[in-house]
């Protein structure tokens, strides 16, 4: 898969926990987006990846920025995650792939000597303009956020 950093994000249309339908458009020309594809709710991967974005969203929301989380994961999945969690964000559901296909992030996965298809632990910025700004693969978990929080910090006062 090549980058998308530079090029305009793959649009999308997804459900939310609440079953409401969430679109990049939504947040065209207002808002950065922190679109983060993780592998699975409840998962301790995933469960810290979450918090850390949710100990953070102040300091994003600050920076007029919305968090979006993305899997393959149901409506009550999704629900009870963010409230075990306290998860200030939507968490999409893309149950059929399309989306993370179009991202780049539907891969082939190895564990425990088996191979299966699932989304690969892949965060991306978007700005107002809808383009990708910035993409981090093959996330490592720690220090990630605090990355992200960083770079959009750097983005905006270069943009000053």
């Amino acid at each position: 898969m090549e980058k998308l950093e530079g090029l305009v994000a793959p649009k999308f249309s997804l459900k939310n926990e609440k079953g409401e339908i969430i679109s990049l458009d939504d947040f065209a020309g207002k808002q950065y987006v922190v679109l983060y594809f993780y592998p699975k709710d409840s998962t301790p991967g995933c469960t810290t990846e979450a918090c850390e974005f949710r100990d953070a969203n102040a300091d994003f929301s600050d920076l007029n920025a919305v968090i979006l989380g993305v899997s393959a994961d149901d409506e009550k999945a999704h629900t009870k995650f963010i409230e075990k969690h306290g998860l200030p964000f939507s968490l999409l559901i893309d149950d059929t792939h399309e989306i993370s296909e179009a991202y780049g992030v539907w891969k082939l996965k190895k564990n425990f000597g088996k191979e299966y298809m699932g989304i690969e632990r892949t965060t991306f910025l978007i700005d107002p303009t809808g383009t990708v700004v910035k993409e981090w693969r093959k996330v490592k978990v720690k220090d990630h956020v605090e990355e992200v929080l960083h770079t959009l910090k750097s983005l905006i006062k270069d943009g000053e």
